[in-house]
């Protein structure tokens, strides 16, 4: 089962800059596209969290 739908990942931004968002199946997480952004925000129980107090910076 993917990370989240297709339908639903092609709709969906980072909230931070608009970019668009790939899936990281390890980590569980949607990651910003954007190389100035990156901000990895994370899927719980399928559902994307996507909000930028709780994504991850890059390291």
């Amino acid at each position: 089962m993917p990370l989240v739908e297709s339908g639903l990942l092609e709709i969906l931004a980072c909230p931070a800059c608009r970019a668009a968002l790939r899936p990281d199946e390890d980590h569980q997480e949607l990651t910003c596209t954007a190389e100035s952004c990156g901000l990895a925000y994370p899927v719980r129980d399928g559902i994307p969290v996507l909000l930028v107090d709780e994504a991850r910076r890059p390291a």
